[in-house]
């Protein structure tokens, strides 16, 4: 199968900049910003928003990676940080790519739990395919494509990059 590149890595390096700024704009007023990255590729993206937040704003970030059973999303959900950490701040729900919306929708549900001041989400990719009533506040492109397709994302370094198969 085929791979079509649809964001370089230059492209997702602005991309995140721009994610960055406008959670800054939304976040101005807060002395501190939770990314809570889901885990593998989403808390990657969330380290490379921080990056670029801490770059341009005086916001403390707060860095959270989530475990989420993607095949079984009703388990329990866990995160690096205990929930008293967050509760009462904005936070932001990472992840790379909104397929369907059922990782996103199952983790909105865990946060929902704690008190948060502001709760928003934001992924790289948007399929526009949900099963769920779940949106990207944050996106850094929004891709209709078939069912059958495949949106994968591998950051790195030097080479990140995310493709169609």
């Amino acid at each position: 199968m085929s791979k079509n590149i649809i964001l370089s890595h230059q492209e997702i390096k602005h991309k995140t900049k721009r994610i960055a700024y406008q959670i800054y704009e939304t976040f101005i007023e807060e002395e501190v910003v939770v990314l809570a990255g889901i885990a593998k590729n989403g808390y990657v993206f969330a380290e490379k928003i921080a990056q670029e937040l801490q770059s341009i704003s005086d916001l403390k970030v707060l860095l959270c990676e989530v475990y989420i059973d993607k095949q079984h999303p009703q388990q329990p959900i866990q995160t690096s940080v205990p929930a008293q950490e967050y509760a009462n701040k904005g936070l932001i729900l990472i992840d790379d790519v909104l397929n369907s919306g059922t990782t996103l929708i199952y983790a909105v549900k865990h946060f929902l739990d704690v008190p948060l001041k502001k709760f928003k989400t934001a992924v790289l990719v948007d399929r526009n395919h949900k099963k769920y009533p779940v949106k990207a506040d944050f996106k850094g492109i929004s891709l209709s494509t078939s069912l059958l397709e495949h949106v994968q994302v591998e950051f790195d370094q030097n080479n990140s990059c995310a493709w169609l198969s």
